[in-house]
């Protein structure tokens, strides 16, 4: 186990200090190799949403309307039943 800020060891429950990947557990999914991938595509969907975004005018309809979409997407690709 990595070395943690002696605050959070007492505050923070033990497992939410394990970094070992286990897809499995609800916290420790995120450690896994899988989990990083899909938070690579989100992060690129969003960079691309944002990109969209500014080059298509500040419509605030627009810009809801993609925040919107793409939060569903993210969801959908973070989604931990796959």
């Amino acid at each position: 186990m990595h070395q943690h800020n002696p605050l959070k060891r007492h505050l923070l429950p033990e497992w939410l200090l394990d970094t070992q990947p286990d897809p499995a557990h609800a916290h420790r999914r995120r450690f896994t190799a899988c989990y990083r991938r899909k938070r690579g595509i989100v992060k690129s969907l969003w960079i691309a949403s944002g990109i969209s975004m500014l080059l298509l005018g500040p419509t605030p309809g627009l810009i809801i309307g993609i925040a919107l979409a793409t939060t569903f997407a993210s969801f959908c690709i973070l989604d931990e039943t796959g």
